[in-house]
């Protein structure tokens, strides 16, 4: 057993792996998600894989037991998990368009494939090294050890996440922020080394430290990646903000303003602005006040303008660097004081602002991510609605239409239909570039050309030419098949008018069954996430099923202890998605309070597993029930909890965001921490093979939550159904624990 300087040499170096974890987590989801153009089910692949790889590194801990020399072991995997991460953010950069075809989008097989390959050295390693360092501060064959180290290393998650979400993202790049960890590790390999007298050892943790001291002062990393990620293009600007990873390039006098992987828009892109702007502004060219959210540097604010009448364009932007570079290279975009900037989410600012417009643009992406899918709900609609004068006009697109609908588009397609008509009177798609909706109470054409012409305005393709091509009756036809079932439902939808009686609607049954999209049951980001797949050789079912194939497999192979830790982890996971995607949906971008969230759902795990270490003597096998169905009662108050929240966005939308979704989630996490050491006391087996068991189990009901949760549940059956089920497991293995033990 380690000496009273051993012992706190060691509980420095998990606090210090707890560090490293989190800001390397944190890092690489930003890394893999820009580098892989994804949404969430990118984020789901990179954290399940993360919570799986870990798992099983954690259960390999079992051979912990026959290790000769596991203090030599303990540095030597120190030195390694402070070089990995940094090699692979290179490797992710310089290989991507090596391995995978340059401008492609890389489907879920690659995605996952590449996942798990830079992820394995990093996350094996680091479960690994949690059930040898139970080993190493065991006092005796006593599971207070266990607990010990969960606490440690949730502390030190505490720290990392403090410094990454508010320190290390604002101020540096991903290379510099990996830096830190890797300098700390080093740090702790070479004082275990030399306080445990590993002299060898101690010389390559020091080379390996004057090594990396060298390459951060001689080497941009950055720099060198990013020109070889984008050969052949001008990079005029690259950051990292709250927001996400922004980069400017400029090629043959254009700019591409390019967020986490996905193209913003492309300075030079005519077709997006006109079609953008004018379908919709055609239908009022009369119109006085316009809103429009996002996308006003690529020159749709400025085109807006084009109409004589415009007194006010409000541009709303998330992104306070998109305007910023904007000004700098484009200043003219948004030279006119008739434009006026909002950095904000657009959402936000609708609900909280007094003003009515006469037209709403909005110029976002595909609803790829649950962010975006924000504005593509009935709750969306109806809050547009109240501020849209008498008739006013809402537009929005989605998909890349190429005269055939296939059957991922056409859902996609029908589902958007359904909200916008389950709000609005009238609904006319335009299948340009994407298919464009325009939604209103009042009258809508397609006279779009013969409106511009009297105008007096000058486009450069939406002209009268480009839309005879573009409505023509088989295209019209097309979205009608999609949208429309004349025999089953009320409703109407806006197609093609007749030969020769321009300007004319031609009004035609629509159905009205099926689910719309809600902000709660996501159900359109649901088909795009089937649209974006089906792009790509791989079958979706094959995923569903491989997760639930685990899930089954674990389900039979845990202990009872084990399956309530399981439970508790898949709960814990999927509760904080679904805290995260309410505050979201609430508030707006909740990358920009990611840091808050996850900080205190950390702190939580410390309190609570600090809390039960000093009551562990006086706990029993029952108090392990009374916390599944603790975590159960949670789990089904969640869903009331955060439609209270909805209710009170106008009154006290800053404490709630601040405050009341936070320490929700260090409440839960109160919860969990607290299980951890309790199930290592309820079924304690030696402390190497009972933490390998439990870390295994944790990790892989994390995993599983993170993967089934973000990427399938809350899209397919709404987040009060995933609520419900995280409720039911709990309560299951609560009953299990109490059929199978005496408490």
């Amino acid at each position: 057993m380690p000496n009273h300087d051993g012992r706190r040499i060691l509980f420095l170096a998990v606090c210090t792996l707890g560090i490293s974890s989190i800001v390397t987590q944190l890092t690489l989801m930003r890394e893999m998600l820009r580098v892989f153009s994804g949404n969430e089910l990118v984020l789901g692949i990179v954290l399940g894989n993360w919570m799986l790889l870990t798992g099983i590194g954690s259960a390999a801990g079992r051979t912990a037991t026959r290790l000769r020399r596991p203090l030599d072991l303990l540095v030597a995997a120190q030195i390694v998990i402070a070089i990995v991460p940094i090699a692979d953010v290179f490797l992710l950069r310089t290989l991507r368009n090596v391995v995978f075809i340059r401008g492609a989008e890389v489907g879920v097989t690659g995605t996952v494939a590449s996942c798990f390959v830079l992820l394995a050295p990093y996350c094996l390693m680091a479960g690994y090294l949690l059930t040898l360092a139970c080993r190493l501060l065991a006092s005796g064959k006593r599971p207070e050890s266990i607990g010990r180290v969960y606490f440690l290393d949730s502390i030190g998650d505490v720290l990392g996440g403090l410094l990454f979400s508010f320190v290390l993202i604002y101020w540096f790049d991903h290379f510099r922020i990996l830096y830190f960890p890797a300098l700390l590790n080093l740090l702790l390999a070479c004082l275990t080394a030399a306080v445990f007298k590993r002299r060898a050892l101690l010389a390559v943790a020091v080379a390996a430290t004057v090594a990396l001291v060298g390459l951060i002062a001689g080497y941009n990393l950055d720099d060198i990646s990013a020109r070889i990620e984008y050969a052949g293009q001008e990079i005029v600007y690259k950051g990292n903000s709250p927001y996400g990873n922004l980069i400017v390039t400029r090629s043959a006098g254009q700019y591409n303003f390019i967020e986490n992987g996905v193209v913003l828009f492309s300075t030079d892109d005519v077709e997006r602005v006109e079609e953008t702007v004018h379908y919709a502004m055609a239908q009022r060219p009369d119109a006085r006040r316009v809103l429009l959210i996002s996308g006003g540097i690529s020159g749709t604010a400025k085109e807006i303008l084009k109409y004589k009448s415009i007194e006010r364009v409000d541009y709303v932007e998330l992104d306070p660097a998109v305007i910023r570079i904007g000004r700098k290279y484009l200043p003219e975009r948004l030279a006119d004081g008739r434009i006026h900037v909002v950095n904000t989410d657009g959402r936000l600012f609708i609900k909280q602002t007094d003003r009515r417009w006469d037209v709403v643009i909005l110029d976002v992406p595909d609803p790829s991510t649950s962010q975006i899918n924000r504005f593509n709900t009935r709750e969306f609609f109806e809050e547009v609605k109240k501020k849209l004068t008498d008739g006013g006009v809402v537009s929005f697109s989605l998909g890349h239409y190429e005269n055939y609908l296939g059957r991922e588009l056409a859902a996609l397609v029908a589902a958007a239909h359904r909200t916008a008509k389950s709000v609005f009177g009238n609904v006319l798609m335009i299948p340009g570039g994407q298919i464009y909706f325009l939604a209103s109470d009042g009258p809508l054409t397609t006279d779009i050309a013969g409106r511009i012409q009297r105008q007096g305005i000058h486009t450069l393709l939406v002209n009268d030419n480009y839309l005879r091509a573009v409505l023509t009756p088989d295209r019209m036809d097309d979205l009608r098949r999609a949208v429309a079932e004349p025999k089953k439902g009320p409703g109407l939808i806006c197609a093609q008018p007749p030969p020769g009686r321009s300007g004319k609607l031609n009004l035609v049954p629509f159905s009205a069954t099926g689910p719309t999209n809600r902000d709660f049951s996501p159900i359109l980001y649901y088909y795009n996430l089937r649209y974006w797949i089906s792009q790509f050789r791989v079958r979706y079912g094959l995923f569903e099923g491989a997760l639930a194939v685990l899930a089954i497999v674990c389900l039979l192979r845990f202990r009872p202890v084990s399956f309530a830790v399981f439970t508790t982890g898949f709960a814990a996971s999927a509760l904080e998605v679904v805290l995260l995607v309410g505050f979201q949906i609430l508030y707006g971008c909740v990358y920009h309070k990611l840091g808050l969230i996850v900080t205190m759902f950390m702190l939580g795990l410390g309190i609570g597993s600090f809390a039960m270490n000093r009551m562990l003597p006086r706990r029993s096998r029952g108090d392990l029930v009374k916390l599944e169905l603790a975590v159960a009662l949670y789990a089904a108050l969640t869903p009331l909890m955060l439609v209270g929240l909805g209710q009170l966005v106008t009154a006290v939308d800053v404490v709630a965001s601040q405050v009341a979704v936070p320490f929700a989630a260090m409440v839960l996490a109160v919860l969990v921490g607290m299980e951890f050491p309790l199930a290592a006391k309820a079924d304690f087996h030696g402390v190497t093979a009972t933490a390998a068991r439990l870390y295994t189990a944790d990790y892989i009901g994390a995993a599983l939550g993170a993967l089934l949760v973000s990427t399938l549940l809350i899209p397919i059956v709404g987040v009060v159904a995933v609520c419900m089920l995280a409720a039911g497991l709990n309560v299951l293995s609560g009953i299990v624990i109490l059929a199978t033990g005496r408490s």
